[in-house]
């Protein structure tokens, strides 16, 4: 009897994140449970024949065909891969060699060409962003503030520390965060350090009901993780970035894909660190 879940492997001979980047994308279009397994740094042959493989021992196993995504850019790997059992996804194919008819020459066929980036200013932008954000991570300094893309402010737990990460490491965002404490709340005003760079805050906020979930799995039972807490918490601080103008949206339904997006529409930002 074939599996419930089917299995999916990411097959590259560099690192495997485009393959699995992409595959992600298209998989969450299909409400179904996918076993997934990257294989990196598929580059000679005989690790093709293993993938091929360990690809086919799913398939044995599961009783169905494994979706294989490749990005393998040597056609002599990927005329082993295609051996397999799998359902082929070649992006290489499928993108690079039309590309090459339309644009009448040849692609380098550089493996890990997407991520040889470390000799790059958008590699180093990328390092010092990441650095910057964890020495910002939840109000731990106000030195060099100045240097921020964007400061995220919200109640504790709603969603800033990965927030600014991931704009640090994907896109070289300067992202600095700040809790929203009951003391702010008192004091009916931001946090002090933050009022010189007011233009370059975002807030985020969440449900209470999810926030309270959040925190119980942090601090079970504690009057900070309460629905009532929490309630207050998110009004209070809602109530604050309206009565300060602050642009924010709600982290509750939203991936950090799609803040982060929101962020960078707001910030009109065309940094990129690919």
């Amino acid at each position: 009897m074939p599996s419930s879940e089917r299995t999916v492997f990411f097959v590259s001979d560099g690192t495997g994140i485009t393959a699995e980047t992409f595959g992600h994308s298209v998989l969450t279009q299909f409400d179904l449970r996918f076993v997934q397994i990257r294989m990196p740094f598929i580059d000679t042959i005989d690790k093709a024949f293993d993938a091929v493989r360990r690809i086919n021992e799913a398939c044995d196993s599961d009783g169905q065909r494994p979706i294989v995504f490749s990005t393998l850019v040597k056609a002599d790997l990927s005329v082993v891969i295609r051996q397999s059992k799998g359902m082929h996804m070649d992006l290489f194919q499928t993108f690079v060699e039309p590309l090459e008819q339309e644009l009448g020459v040849k692609s380098t066929h550089t493996v890990g060409r997407s991520h040889n980036i470390a000799d790059t200013e958008q590699y180093k932008n990328r390092i010092e962003a990441i650095n910057f954000s964890l020495a910002h991570d939840d109000g731990q300094s106000n030195k060099n503030l100045s240097q921020a893309d964007v400061i995220l402010v919200g109640v504790s737990r709603c969603g800033k520390t990965p927030t600014s990460l991931y704009l640090a490491m994907q896109y070289g965002i300067k992202a600095a965060n700040y809790p929203l404490i009951p003391d702010d709340f008192d004091r009916e005003k931001l946090p002090g350090g933050l009022m010189p760079y007011k233009a370059k805050i975002f807030g985020l906020s969440i449900l209470p009901e999810r926030l309270s979930e959040v925190r119980n799995e942090r601090l079970p039972g504690s009057k900070y993780a309460t629905l009532a807490n929490c309630r207050f918490e998110v009004n209070e601080a809602e109530k604050m970035m309206r009565r300060e103008g602050i642009r924010w949206t709600s982290s509750t339904a939203k991936s950090i894909e799609e803040i982060a997006t929101m962020i960078l529409q707001e910030l009109k930002s065309d940094k990129r660190s690919y």
